[in-house]
């Protein structure tokens, strides 16, 4: 155990998995609430779907991968492939992203990704969380979250990424980075994203107990920064973004890279060492084995 907790130190991310078992039953929109199952089929409709207004300038990026929008290498490389898009249109200057789904805007990462998979694939996925994060936290775009469902774990840093977050006023919606709960250690760079929004305190109370907090929860710590009703999610983001776009570009951009600039820095400078702790650690047979329980604790829950 001893060995393990350090390897935990050494790589944010990684944790004592064992005790995923216990505590899975964690959250309130019926969403796993660290890892998400994608349900596996043949079909090759889009996860992403994007709708550029080129007389507002502002694009929504609708996430569409049922059930729960899991962060798999396939949504990650779409997802990065259509913001890359929207960065270098110059008509397009303001960026929404939102779910299709009812009940959740992402559940966080594929466990599929990280489940029997050899090192390559593994090293290849984290990289594509990596440029998620990467892109959108760097954005020159305003970016706003409209999150109109649950948004745990990877879906909380996505949220994150954005300049600006709407969640829909819905107690039974939750939001936050709760890996602890699952035994997990979460990355430096989620650490510091969640630092830089709601600041030490409440990240070192959110990070330490794993907490997934309710809409109005969020709102108090300053994790989400407005509530709206559910049905008016997205045009309060598109009203939202009129006022960002007011900025002049260039002063909002400039402004914006001087916020974030060293905790892009802090990733980019680490990267590959990064890579190389996460796969080492997630392809050790004791993880491996704690992954297999978890999965058929998923699949007993949903049966």
């Amino acid at each position: 155990m001893a060995n393990v907790l350090r390897n935990s130190a050494k790589f944010g991310f990684s944790g004592v998995l064992s005790q995923l078992s216990i505590h899975s039953r964690h959250g309130r929109e019926c969403v796993s609430p660290c890892f998400s199952l994608q349900q596996r089929n043949n079909s090759t409709s889009p996860k992403i779907k994007v709708d550029l207004d080129s007389s507002t300038g502002v694009a929504v990026l609708r996430m569409q991968s049922p059930p729960v929008n899991s962060l798999s290498l396939d949504f990650l490389t779409e997802f990065c492939i259509n913001l890359e898009k929207l960065e270098m249109d110059r008509s397009c200057r303001g960026l929404i992203i939102t779910s299709t789904l009812s009940k959740v805007f992402s559940a966080g990462l594929d466990i599929m990704e990280m489940y029997g998979k050899s090192p390559e694939r593994c090293g290849e996925f984290w990289k594509a969380v990596q440029e998620m994060w990467l892109k959108l936290y760097g954005s020159n775009m305003a970016t706003i979250a409209a999150i109109n469902g649950s948004s745990p774990a990877g879906g909380c840093l996505m949220s994150l990424g954005c300049d600006y977050r709407i969640m829909a006023d819905n107690p039974r919606y939750s939001i936050g980075l709760n890996e602890t709960q699952l035994g997990i250690v979460a990355p430096f760079w989620f650490k510091d994203t969640l630092v830089n929004t709601v600041g030490n305190r409440a990240a070192e109370l959110s990070l330490e107990l794993g907490l997934l907090y309710s809409a109005p929860d969020a709102l108090k710590i300053g994790l989400v920064d407005q509530l709206v009703p559910e049905d008016q999610v997205l045009s309060t983001a598109q009203d939202t973004m009129s006022k960002w776009l007011a900025v002049p570009d260039h002063a909002r951009q400039i402004t914006k890279s001087m916020m974030r600039k060293p905790t892009i820095d802090k990733l980019l400078s680490n990267r590959e060492a990064d890579i190389t702790n996460f796969v080492s650690f997630i392809t050790k047979d004791s993880i491996q084995k704690s992954l297999r329980m978890y999965l058929e604790m998923l699949k007993s829950r949903k049966a």
